[in-house]
């Protein structure tokens, strides 16, 4: 029972992996009205986001900017029964801030802050499939000191450090309503539940009886983004930027048992004590994202660049978790995964209307590294196309205010599945249900994103 027990608590702890569905695509206000792009533009401090080469073309003395965006997400599962379920998500606020400064006319250097990962999903304690995931909220963030040095007029490069950390708070459910009730039913046929003080035809229907709340944070992992710049011409720019894999480690995570009851409490707490006990350790990788990108300006008012971003999720295979405790370490688990490589296209303009009024408008095309097989509502991932607007505005010289809104909108993703096993089914073979169990459901996810930001520079 043990063993089935810490073998759930690790599906659970999955989730920390972080994958497309939880991937912050809002690192700059400005290019969120532009699709996005900025890896083969010149940015200023910015440029340390999408490819830190470009902040070595600035002129300016100190660049400093900020953002933050409101992420909405939701989602609805279909089911084979022909019921429909909802996500009742809180909307999260990714924020950034860039700073850089000159130290001789073609070396910048600059520091920036931003979230690459963060989100939440809330589904409901009861729904069909809280023993994947009731509810869960995921935060990252990173710290990048970086240098840009430009050796020849047209060509510059650049090297940030990266340090991130982050947490992770999940609930979901680990005794499913089914099980339950088949075990309430022997120990009415038994007699044993009246002798434990159980009433007669007591049912919990849809009620999941027992769920975990875990908690973790990451310490710090490090990793480098590099890229470089070059003009080929005066209008057309390239670019190319690479951030390295970096693996998140929980070294250790807390977990808190919640029972619909007392009497689930009564009957589950013995059982179940182990989780409030066992420490555990899970890492998994940040893959790395290499990008390529062209700008092109075939006006001084018009700005049109295009990006194709590939992310190394194939190296997530599976979440390895190792237990602290010798005496269950045994149980250390190694869950599959198996995602595959994803590409992300991305394509935007700015028109300059005036002199201090700029327009943008672009779309981002972002596939699903998830396989269709072992689909996890925790992350519910789906091939996405993503509208955007933008404006800035320049009150006076050198300031500028700037709002985007991006729609995403998440092809149907329909007959996924994952399989899971079943807690009371795996420690009682009695109560006759299957031990491994599938999950399927058709998701349509989707989301709005608007967009905030500041920016001066002088």
């Amino acid at each position: 029972m043990k063993k089935i027990v810490t073998a759930a608590l690790a599906m659970g702890i999955a989730m920390t992996a972080a994958a497309e569905g939880y991937q912050v695509n809002t690192l700059s206000t400005k290019q969120l009205g532009m699709g996005h792009t900025g890896v083969a533009l010149k940015l200023g401090a910015e440029s340390m986001l999408f490819n830190p080469a470009g902040m070595a073309f600035s002129d300016k003395t100190l660049d400093v900017s900020a953002s933050i965006s409101g992420v909405a997400p939701s989602a609805t599962a279909y089911l084979p029964d022909g019921t429909s379920w909802d996500t009742h998500a809180p909307v999260s606020t990714p924020i950034n801030a860039a700073a850089a400064f000159r130290i001789y006319d073609n070396l910048q250097g600059g520091v920036a802050f931003y979230t690459p990962y963060g989100s939440g999903i809330e589904w409901l304690d009861n729904w069909p499939g809280a023993v994947l995931n009731q509810r869960c909220t995921l935060r990252a963030f990173t710290l990048q000191p970086t240098l840009s040095w430009r050796p020849l007029p047209g060509l510059s490069v650049g090297v940030g450090l990266m340090m991130t950390w982050g947490n992770v708070n999940l609930d979901k459910g680990l005794v499913s309503a089914q099980s339950m009730d088949a075990m309430l039913s022997i120990l009415d046929a038994t007699g044993m539940g009246a002798a434990m003080g159980i009433p007669t035809g007591y049912r919990y229907g849809t009620t999941t009886p027992a769920s975990v709340n875990l908690k973790g944070s990451a310490k710090p992992a490090f990793g480098v983004n590099v890229g470089v710049m070059y003009d080929i011409t005066r209008q057309l720019t390239v670019g190319v930027n690479f951030r390295s894999k970096m693996n998140m480690t929980v070294d250790a995570g807390t977990a808190t048992m919640r029972y619909a009851d007392d009497l689930a409490a009564a009957v589950l707490q013995p059982t179940l004590d182990i989780i409030n006990q066992a420490n555990f350790k899970a890492t998994m990788p940040c893959p790395y994202v290499l990008s390529f990108g062209f700008g092109y300006k075939p006006t001084d008012r018009w700005t049109v660049a295009l990006d194709g971003q590939f992310t190394g999720w194939s190296a997530y295979k599976s979440l390895d978790v190792e237990f602290l405790d010798e005496k269950v370490s045994k149980f250390d688990q190694r869950i599959a995964k198996n995602y595959t490589n994803s590409w992300t296209v991305k394509a935007g303009v700015q028109f300059a209307a005036t002199e201090r009024f700029d327009v943008r408008a672009g779309l981002m095309v972002d596939t699903t590294p998830v396989p269709s097989d072992n689909y996890n509502p925790e992350t519910p991932g789906t091939t996405k196309i993503d509208p955007s607007v933008g404006f800035s505005f320049r009150p006076v010289k050198g300031l500028s205010i700037d709002f985007a809104l991006m729609y995403v909108a998440g092809l149907n993703a329909n007959n996924r599945s994952v399989t899971y096993a079943d807690l009371l089914a795996a420690s009682r073979p009695e109560l006759g249900l299957p031990v491994m169990q599938t999950f399927t459901a058709d998701y349509h996810i989707r989301a709005w994103t608007p967009s905030i930001g500041l920016s001066y520079a002088f």
